[in-house]
């Protein structure tokens, strides 16, 4: 079976090649992502480096840290209210 392929224009792109905007398409094969130019049949395997990591925020935390972080409470009853 065949896997059919999308092409997408990419909106204000600029062909390394040709220097000509707007003409750059991309598109998935294989799981990798590729780009190419309509005007002047450049193309190359599109490489993203994902060196970043996510900022740690009390909402992307993991399950462990957020334990960890709670702080739990007894409180005893009072001889102060009794009758």
């Amino acid at each position: 079976m065949t896997e059919k392929i999308v092409k997408r224009f990419i909106a204000g792109a600029v062909c390394p090649r040709c220097a000509e905007m707007d003409k750059l398409m991309m598109y998935k094969r294989d799981g990798k992502d590729f780009r190419e130019c309509v005007n002047c049949d450049f193309a190359d395997e599109m490489r993203f480096a994902n060196t970043r990591q996510e900022l740690q925020t009390r909402v992307s935390a993991s399950e462990e840290t957020k334990r960890e972080q709670t702080q739990v409470l007894t409180l005893e009853p009072s001889s102060f209210n009794k009758k």
